[in-house]
């Protein structure tokens, strides 16, 4: 059987005298190559899947963005490309056509969406259940190879079957983004959003606006803010909220306190800038990469009020299962982030070339099923 799939190739260049670098510091000069090639036997614990939608993800744009000076990608996410390219892509949904022998739970024809953190499940992490913690955890599209592709293999285990849910193609497009709205339930979780909460969400793109949709519909928020200097993206987020900011300093103009600040736009100067309208018991939740540092200043302040700043990872544990049950009721419009839909991978792969593709959109979405 034969398919076609998007690859990222880069140049493998480690920056010297660092210890551990990131992948900013390894991999320079990326581009894109669309391949021809034949799948061969399905490996016992995989499944083979026709993509239909696959979504952009923030990451696979970082993947592709470099320095103009010196070459490096800007992604700082756990990244693999081997010499003859890695294929990209972590969120989507497609109909499975062929299982491999171990596999049990799935079936040919379902449709399915997927998961993009394969885990070990024997780690000390995975042990106590904190799969998004997997120290041998392997992120598709990144360190293996994702789904931006025709047909392509994935392991089993991430896979959810959605085909109960399944009644029109915006039924599709909405599962496609389960994976983005599975990072940002995630967030809300660790933030420890509570109802009558005030929250500020850093950044406008997809997961800055499920983390905002979520904490006002789910968990109860009373207020939620949002600032994104995109225009763009700032039109569309006022159709859903009364607080929409282009910069901290109009925020900052127009707020006292805050209990929570989910930071999903990867400018962590602006945790420090805003760290002193955190009230007592506040909680700080990171997301977004970029290789940046984080600078506090007010410390004294952090401790007196009981501040906490949390990283948060992945989507695992549950969180695919509480969206889809979420959307059942309507209670999560996922289509909502979708702005743009292009058509086949030479199409894909022509917007991932673009230049600034965040500045007229917020979550793309790719049909491979009607190319």
């Amino acid at each position: 059987m034969k398919t076609k799939v998007l690859k990222v190739k880069a140049e493998k260049d480690p920056i010297s005298n660092i210890e551990n670098p990131l992948p900013n510091q390894i991999y320079k000069n990326p581009h894109l190559e669309i391949e021809h090639r034949d799948l061969g036997e399905l490996d016992i614990n995989s499944i083979r899947i026709r993509m239909i939608y696959v979504g952009i993800c923030g990451s696979d744009i970082h993947v592709l963005k470099k320095n103009q000076q010196t070459g490096y990608i800007s992604s700082s996410v756990p990244l693999n490309i081997p010499e003859d390219g890695r294929i990209i892509g972590h969120e989507g949904v497609g109909q499975v056509i062929e299982v491999g022998k171990n596999v049990n739970h799935i079936e040919s024809g379902m449709y399915v969406t997927l998961e993009s953190i394969v885990v070990c499940n024997y780690c000390s992490a995975c042990k106590r259940g904190d799969f998004n913690q997997c120290e041998n955890a392997k992120l598709l599209g990144l360190e293996i190879d994702g789904i931006m592709g025709e047909i392509v293999d994935v392991n089993a285990s991430l896979a959810h079957d959605i085909s109960k849910y399944i009644k029109s193609e915006d039924d599709l497009i909405s599962m496609a983004c389960i994976e983005p709205a599975g990072v940002a339930f995630d967030a809300c979780e660790n933030a420890e959003v509570k109802a009558g909460d005030t929250v500020a969400v850093f950044g406008g793109g997809p997961i800055g606006l499920y983390s905002a949709l979520l904490s006002k519909s789910v968990f109860g928020a009373a207020n939620v803010h949002i600032i994104e200097p995109i225009e763009f993206r700032r039109n569309l987020l006022k159709k859903s909220f009364n607080y929409v900011y282009d910069s901290l300093l109009s925020f900052k103009k127009n707020i006292e306190k805050i209990d929570v600040i989910i930071e999903t736009s990867g400018d962590l100067s602006n945790i420090n800038k805003s760290l002193s309208l955190i009230d007592a018991n506040g909680r700080i939740v990171l997301l977004a990469r970029s290789g940046e540092a984080l600078c506090i200043d007010a410390v004294d302040h952090m401790i007196t009020n009981n501040i906490k700043i949390t990283g948060s990872r992945g989507h695992l544990c549950g969180a695919f299962d509480k969206i889809l049950k979420i959307y059942a009721c309507n209670g999560m419009p996922l289509k909502e982030a979708v702005t743009s839909v292009v058509v086949g991978l030479e199409e894909l792969k022509e917007v991932l070339e673009g230049q600034n593709i965040e500045q007229k959109d917020c979550k793309i979405i790719v049909n491979l099923a009607h190319e």
